[in-house]
């Protein structure tokens, strides 16, 4: 059901292993022209795009894109009581952790009258793109939401695709999910085309061009991302998901199954990925698995994925080769499965899952941990949405007369040096009479 990647006995540097990890590298590419394609479509024809796209990828025709307020609360009125507490659980708890990721407004004294203020400034008008494709998502409203609010964002939009059984509505767990979190202006609007619209705008159904564009998604969507970067902010790219399993042999093989399985089921270019030093381990794991896909409900899915190039099991000798491939790859979601998980070992993961308990699972709904995350390799270089995404750090420097005066002569010897006079004539200017 996985292929199996033997690195036994191999000593391998870190591009070789780069070369390696499994991708799905043509899936991305593809993605990247399609993405290109639709987002040029849209800062091109907006509104007549945006409809093409919705009746062409989501089979829906007419309906509203902007979302009358109404519906947002139907939604909340008809949400049942279980979900609803979920959802007000998952917010409070994600609203504290991320309230703990805002700096503290710092001064540095230089010297006497030299001062450099250091403070974070939120965006004005974040873009939020939820998914709503193969699953509802209503947790990625509050990824999305609670760290925008918790940075100071004054405009909070919601972008989510328009859904065939719900007449062309966002899905009402979806908005429900929203109103509870006061977000009034939502879009049914989804994929490449909805991160182009958030980027460029659409004048025609009111929706202005927003600074910062983040979310989770498929592979369109994490490519159309990058096509808009420049144009305004955007997150790491959170393309279909990953989950990279650390294990040895004191681990449970049913728990491991479980845990690929969950991430498997997303989407057919889920990435899922096993490393052992123990082939008793891997032969179990694989018993498990033959086991439970055809018992779960998105079985059919979930083979596709395992079955993919970005998916395996992988042996090694121990567990600094273990760590060296982990790192190398930078997965979305790392858990460790050791008996001596050697945390320190991991530092390329978007969130590292430590221990039996901790599953990804928990993670993507109540751990308090944000779950948009850096996929494809980014975890090497970049960070998960979180209240940072949303703030911009910004120096204000105060020099009086005399502090000036007193760097005031290498400043025009560094000017010189540059061969930017005037540079140092400016400092100067200040000193003449």
């Amino acid at each position: 059901m996985l292929r199996t990647i033997d690195l036994r006995g191999r000593v391998l540097s870190t591009s070789e292993l780069l070369a390696i990890v499994p991708r799905a590298h043509a899936a991305r590419e593809l993605a990247l022209t399609t993405a290109r394609t639709i987002v040029d479509d849209v800062a091109a024809r907006g509104e007549a795009a945006l409809r093409e796209q919705a009746e062409r990828f989501d089979g829906c025709l007419g309906h509203a894109i902007r979302v009358p307020q109404a519906h947002l609360d139907e939604a909340l009125e008809e949400l049942s009581d279980d979900v609803r507490g979920a959802l007000k659980e998952a917010i409070a708890r994600v609203r504290v952790a991320s309230a703990a990721q805002v700096p503290e407004r710092t001064t540095t004294e230089l010297s006497s009258g030299a001062q450099v203020v250091q403070r974070w400034q939120p965006v004005r008008r974040v873009g939020l793109y939820v998914p709503g494709g193969k699953a509802v998502y209503p947790s990625s409203v509050v990824m999305n939401v609670v760290p925008a609010q918790v940075a100071g964002v004054s405009e909070v939009v919601v972008a989510s695709p328009p859904q065939r059984e719900h007449n062309g509505r966002v899905h009402p767990v979806i908005l429900a999910a929203a109103k509870l979190l006061d977000v009034t202006e939502v879009y049914a609007m989804g994929g490449a085309g909805a991160i182009g619209a958030l980027a460029h705008g659409v004048l025609d159904i009111g929706l202005e061009p927003v600074d910062v564009v983040t979310g989770p998604g498929n592979n369109f969507v994490a490519a159309a991302k990058r096509v808009v970067s420049g144009v305004v902010g955007t997150d790491s790219e959170a393309g279909a998901t990953e989950i990279l399993i650390v294990a040895d042999s004191e681990a449970n093989p049913g728990l491991v199954a479980a845990d690929l399985i969950s991430q498997a089921e997303h989407d057919e270019q889920a990435s899922a990925v096993l490393v052992t030093n123990s082939i008793e381990l891997a032969d179990s794991v694989a018993v498990e698995l033959a086991n439970r896909v055809p018992r779960t409900r998105h079985s059919e899915r979930v083979a596709v994925a395992f079955a993919g190039e970005q998916s395996a099991i992988v042996l090694v000798d121990d567990h600094e080769t273990a760590a060296a491939f982990s790192n190398a790859y930078a997965p979305e979601h790392l858990e460790l499965h050791l008996a001596e998980p050697r945390v320190d070992d991991f530092v390329n993961a978007g969130a590292i899952f430590v221990g039996a308990d901790s599953p990804v699972s928990l993670g993507d709904y109540l751990a308090g941990s944000n779950h948009v995350l850096p996929t494809g390799g980014q975890a090497r270089y970049a960070a998960g949405l979180s209240a940072m995404t949303f703030l911009r750090p910004q120096q204000v420097i105060s020099y009086d007369h005399a502090a000036l005066s007193a760097v005031r002569a290498h400043i025009v010897s560094l000017a010189n040096a540059e061969a930017l006079p005037a540079h140092g004539e400016a400092i100067d200017a200040r000193f003449e009479g």
